[in-house]
């Protein structure tokens, strides 16, 4: 079978900053493989694009350029936010406010958003929204294990059952 729309793919990668000589950024050789629903928006759509047509066995080597995987960095997306915002039932939760610590939040329509700590001053918090490898060129060598059709309930439920996935 090869990879398309509704198939679970199961393969290990190595993914390295910009190109095959680029710094090591993560890899699962050695451990659990990745397992994913193919063209339901779980992986970068570049990914998916790029594995599209591959069976197992095969092997793949490609980039992605930032503007199609995290994203571009955007001096924008570093803000103050007021001191108050992170009181918790009346006192400050000064153990998420840690320097470099990742914290989720909701923006003004109430999506999930995560936020890293840059700085914590007495009425402001410095922090920045831009996703840790906004910015980055990524690079993903790997090959592919195992390729099956996604059950009704897999495509319904948007992920994986089973090993690898999503247990309920």
């Amino acid at each position: 079978m090869k990879i398309g729309k509704h198939t679970v793919v199961t393969l290990h990668y190595k993914l390295q900053e910009g190109s095959a000589e680029g710094e090591l950024i993560e890899e699962t050789t050695g451990g659990d493989p990745l397992v994913y629903l193919q063209g339901i928006g779980q992986m970068i759509p570049e990914f998916e694009r790029q594995l599209t047509g591959k069976g197992p066995g095969d092997t793949f080597a490609f980039g992605i350029e930032s503007a199609e995987a995290y994203g571009d960095y955007e001096e924008e997306a570093k803000v103050k936010i007021p001191i108050e915002t992170f009181i918790i039932d009346g006192e400050l939760a000064t153990d998420l406010l840690q320097v470099g610590r990742t914290i989720p939040m909701r923006d003004d329509e109430g999506s999930m958003i995560y936020g890293t700590v840059l700085e914590v001053g007495d009425k402001e918090v410095f922090m920045d929204f831009n996703h840790p490898m906004a910015g980055v060129d990524l690079f993903f060598t790997g090959q592919i294990e195992e390729v099956r059709a996604a059950t009704p309930t897999e495509i319904d439920h948007g992920h994986v059952h089973g090993p690898g996935g999503h247990h309920h």
